[in-house]
């Protein structure tokens, strides 16, 4: 069965970014830098490894730092090619995409992911979309997490998410899946529950952040139901899709770095930095004298 292809993916960049203050007073959260490289960069990285053609951003007031580091830095490309610096221009062109593949909406108002999503409706139109959330790093470079997931979707339709086991005692902070056939590292989804209170998670399957959905979930966010946290939650949209069309989850076999967490943003430094040549010699020479 043919499908229509994952051509655009949305990327809810309008959060505050609280726990990282005051750093984020003056740097939105999603320019923090994993080594070298802003965490935006990476889920950016890993929807190009997917075919995305088009990247949504869905951004907020104080965002301006996003809409720079995606632009053509003209005085610093002068400087660098008269200076005959090469390798710090090639750096430099991972950053740019040609004109028109990056589209910039505004969340007017903080009132959840889903709304975040909804914002982008006109963009995505009648075509089934991705969603990254950029403070959630899944490393996998031979096996992107979004790539996979769109192999998923080639084969079966519908929609797709990643999922995670995470302790029980952590459920509560996740969108947990209601868990149905398994195929391999493939779940059918059956329900899904919006951090549920402890003792009462209906497996140990969380959404971690990235999803491939059909453009009906845009008329479900339609509705402006508040859900967990007086948010209009991405989770409870979703819900309404199981049984319509078919829903699967699929288990990401990389490593998980959640930057949205102060401990779990230098986990990730510390991580993607030792398996650098550069700079991984001389990290790991320092942790081995505490």
């Amino acid at each position: 069965m043919t499908h229509k292809p994952i051509r655009k993916a949305i990327f809810p960049v309008g959060g505050q970014g609280t726990r990282f203050l005051p750093a984020t007073k003056a740097v939105p959260k999603e320019m923090l830098p994993v080594v070298d490289r802003p965490l935006l960069q990476y889920a950016v990285d890993e929807a190009l490894a997917a075919g995305i053609e088009q990247m949504i951003f869905v951004t907020a007031r104080g965002k301006a730092a996003l809409e720079e580091y995606f632009d053509v830095a003209g005085e610093l490309v002068a400087s660098l090619k008269a200076k005959g610096k090469a390798a710090e221009l090639a750096v430099l062109d991972t950053t740019q995409l040609t004109p028109g593949r990056i589209a910039y909406v505004r969340q007017q108002e903080p009132a959840g992911l889903g709304h975040a999503v909804w914002c982008a409706r006109l963009i995505t139109g009648d075509e089934p979309f991705a969603v990254l959330l950029p403070d959630e790093l899944l490393w996998n470079p031979a096996a992107p997490a979004l790539k996979e997931m769109v192999g998923v979707y080639e084969q079966r339709g519908g929609n797709v998410i990643s999922v995670l086991e995470v302790p029980e005692a952590h459920t509560s902070r996740y969108g947990i899946v209601r868990p149905g056939t398994v195929d391999g590292l493939v779940t059918e989804v059956l329900g899904l529950v919006e951090k549920p209170a402890a003792g009462t998670a209906p497996s140990r399957l969380a959404a971690i952040g990235r999803y491939i959905l059909q453009p009906e979930v845009m008329t479900a966010l339609a509705a402006h139901k508040r859900g967990a946290g007086g948010e209009i939650q991405l989770t409870d949209a979703m819900a309404e899709m199981i049984g319509v069309q078919p829903f699967h989850a699929l288990t990401f076999t990389g490593v998980r770095h959640d930057c949205g967490d102060k401990a779990g943003f230098i986990t990730a430094n510390v991580a993607l930095a030792l398996e650098r040549a550069d700079v991984g010699p001389a990290v790991r020479e320092y942790l081995a004298t505490l």
